[in-house]
């Protein structure tokens, strides 16, 4: 779960800025919280809100490269690929700063770091509860790099453990952080009692979920739908709930020949699925000419290629007509993506951060979705972070003041955070009006159509 995350001196963000997923002082709704960790609480579900261009899929943007950060790394002598804030000449000199605070294997953790386009100047994971702090590793650089490794020194009985920590640590590139060292230097072999490392390093690995408005979501129950028929039914069932017209799916065998994906990729996946000799194993591919999704497979040593459908009932025949997915609506599309996230989230132990996720749905359907991941969410801890135009969402029929974030740019271009909850406004208040009034600031400033001298002569 995510705790809080700041970021500072990236793209349209210049100072600090904090996001945060604490519960205000409310107590409407109670069942939007988890129970506390070791003293603390967080909140299931938030809206960002905000004009065009005011920072929102930044805000998702920054949050996403610290996760690629963590888990693709850096190639060694090539500069850290990010922009920083563009309109304030000192933040060119100065250096940037991401930092999140989690929930993950029964801890909470303080894990971020600072850096340049250059190099890693700190990094720091501290377990974090409400009055105190432990240091589990701290990296400074100055003239010379030091790390702070005592807090595993300390407990490491073998000597040559410790000396192999501290030889990962000595050769963790100046560009690197020392978390993607541990992960691509396979550290948990030779190290013993290293768990808060690895626990931060799986949350970014299978917790964490950032999907763009051009992304598809392929996790989750597509890849299990030939094998699991109680999956299947449920994908059906959601369709049909969503008022989609479709009456089933299906995985079509298909030769690879009819596959519309660049011959060169499909190799490479199909010899990358034939090494490792595992009959369960699957991979997904989605031609983006038609925006059809294709399943790869292995069976007694030979690759099975599906491709994933939709079926229709056909008038007076019991046969239905199967149907690409290319054939169906953006629409119907979209929520054929989020059926699978949905099911993720009830599941447990997941974040997913969505920007516009309202893109090509109804706003009711965008309404009934995080309803229904509020509703069926009770005594499970996922959380769905959305960025939204939908205003529908802005009501506290819905949402609690804190759940509820504007995202605002002041006149030098840089981008602000702040929640409802710091207004004073009564539960029961439909806020929606206010919000488009420009009572919130996070809205357009639509200038004077006077001034438009191209089109009032």
């Amino acid at each position: 779960m995510l705790i809080r995350f700041s970021v500072e001196n990236f793209l349209s963000f210049s100072d600090r800025q904090k996001f945060s997923m604490l519960p205000g002082k409310g107590t409407l709704k109670a069942d939007h919280k988890t129970s506390k960790l070791n003293g603390i609480s967080v909140l299931k579900t938030t809206v960002l809100f905000g004009a065009n261009a005011s920072g929102k899929s930044n805000l998702i943007k920054a949050i996403d490269f610290g996760r690629r950060l963590v888990l693709k790394g850096n190639k060694p002598e090539k500069q850290i690929d990010y922009q920083k804030f563009r309109l304030d000449k000192q933040c060119n000199i100065n250096d940037s700063r991401i930092e999140y605070e989690i929930q993950h294997k029964g801890k909470n953790y303080a894990y971020g770091f600072t850096f340049n386009d250059e190099l890693i100047k700190e990094e720091w994971l501290y377990e974090i509860g409400q009055k105190k702090e432990i240091k589990i590793f701290e990296r400074n650089y100055s003239n010379k790099e030091i790390f702070d490794l005592n807090y595993f020194l300390q407990q490491l009985k073998k000597e040559e453990e410790k000396q192999f920590l501290r030889f990962i640590a000595k050769g963790t590139p100046n560009n690197q952080l020392f978390l993607t060292e541990i992960r691509t230097r396979k550290v948990k072999e030779n190290v013993s009692k290293i768990e808060d490392l690895l626990n931060v390093i799986d949350w970014f690995q299978n917790s964490l979920k950032v999907i763009f408005p051009d992304d598809k979501y392929n996790e989750g129950l597509k890849f299990e739908l030939k094998q699991d028929v109680e999956l299947l039914t449920t994908f059906e069932e959601f369709l049909s709930y969503f008022d989609t017209g479709i009456d089933g799916v299906c995985l079509e065998k298909i030769e690879s020949g009819n596959i519309d994906i660049p011959k060169p990729l499909l190799e490479n996946i199909i010899e990358d699925l034939l090494s490792k000799k595992s009959e369960n194993v699957r991979a997904s591919i989605i031609s983006k000419g038609n925006n059809t999704t294709y399943f790869l497979s292995i069976k007694n040593n030979d690759v099975v290629i599906e491709k994933f459908m939709t079926k229709h009932r056909v008038r007076d025949t019991n046969e239905p007509e199967k149907f690409d997915t290319s054939d169906e609506s953006d629409g119907t599309n979209r929520i054929m993506d989020f059926i699978p996230l949905l099911m993720d989230l009830l599941k447990g132990d997941n974040v997913f951060i969505i920007d516009e996720m309202e893109r090509s749905l109804h706003p009711n359907l965008i309404y009934d979705l995080l309803d229904l991941f509020l509703s069926k969410s009770i005594g499970i801890n996922s959380q769905l972070i959305l960025a939204s135009h939908e205003s529908s969402l802005l009501t506290q029929k819905l949402l609690r003041k804190d759940e509820i974030w504007f995202v605002v740019k002041d006149n030098y271009g840089s981008s602000k955070l702040h929640s409802l909850e710091e207004y004073n406004i009564r539960f029961d208040k439909e806020i929606r009006k206010d919000y488009l009034l420009g009572r919130f600031k996070a809205i357009p400033r639509i200038g004077n159509r006077n001034k438009l001298t191209v089109i009032n002569k």
